[in-house]
């Protein structure tokens, strides 16, 4: 128990850290590279809300709806790009996952289990939440295949793993090897190394989260 709330605290800390940086880079950069700054910042301030133990903050019966409608915003906004591809379409699928994970810790859907499962850190995390095995076990391969493929591109190219997932020794010293959306470097712009952290804590926080469902 004590265990879990340390980890959930470490991902509220990752997960907000991670925003207040997307935040700072809406400050500067073309229109599309702010654009994905807000969004990247939108789900790590929603990722660390989300992520908040069940022991310091229990959520409203409405906060779930007002996480759901949020991100569904933001699932509509992100559609609105997706047809140029790139990082737009990790975007949809982010915002798609928070509304997913919103309606299935929901007092509804969950049950008891919902309020137990706030958070990573409640004992079992959101074990009791009323997630569909099929449509959790399909985000969680994405998640995981994206960051694999995102830790390839800081990881110098002589290594096994970044030669398996596609990275290259100009990418890691740009921040990034111009691969497809939603990988460092891809459309979508701030092809720094910490900005491809950023991303890749992010992924690893989703993973983490959609792994407690």
């Amino acid at each position: 128990m004590h265990g879990g709330v340390l980890a959930g605290w470490l991902m509220v800390a990752l997960c907000a850290v991670s925003g207040a940086y997307c935040l700072l880079r809406t400050r500067s950069g073309t229109p599309q590279e702010r654009r994905t700054a807000r969004s990247e910042a939108l789900m790590g301030f929603g990722m660390a809300a989300m992520a908040l133990p069940a022991a310091v903050l229990t959520p409203p019966e409405w906060a779930w709806a007002v996480y759901g409608v949020v991100f569904g915003a933001a699932a509509l906004r992100a559609l609105r790009w997706a047809r140029r591809g790139g990082h737009h379409l990790h975007h949809l699928v982010g915002s798609l996952a928070m509304v997913y994970m919103a309606v299935a810790m929901a007092p509804g859907v969950a049950g008891a289990g919902g309020h137990a499962g706030h958070g990573v850190a409640a004992g079992g995390g959101m074990g009791g939440a009323g997630g569909l095995p099929l449509l959790t076990g399909v985000l969680l391969v994405y998640y995981a295949l994206y960051v694999l493929r995102s830790a390839g591109h800081l990881i110098p190219a002589g290594t096994a793993v970044a030669g398996f997932a596609g990275g290259s020794a100009e990418g890691v010293v740009r921040g990034g090897g111009g691969g497809p959306g939603g990988v460092p470097g891809g459309s979508g712009g701030g092809g720094t190394e910490l900005t491809a952290a950023c991303r890749l804590t992010m992924g690893l926080a989703m993973f983490a989260m959609l792994l407690t469902l």
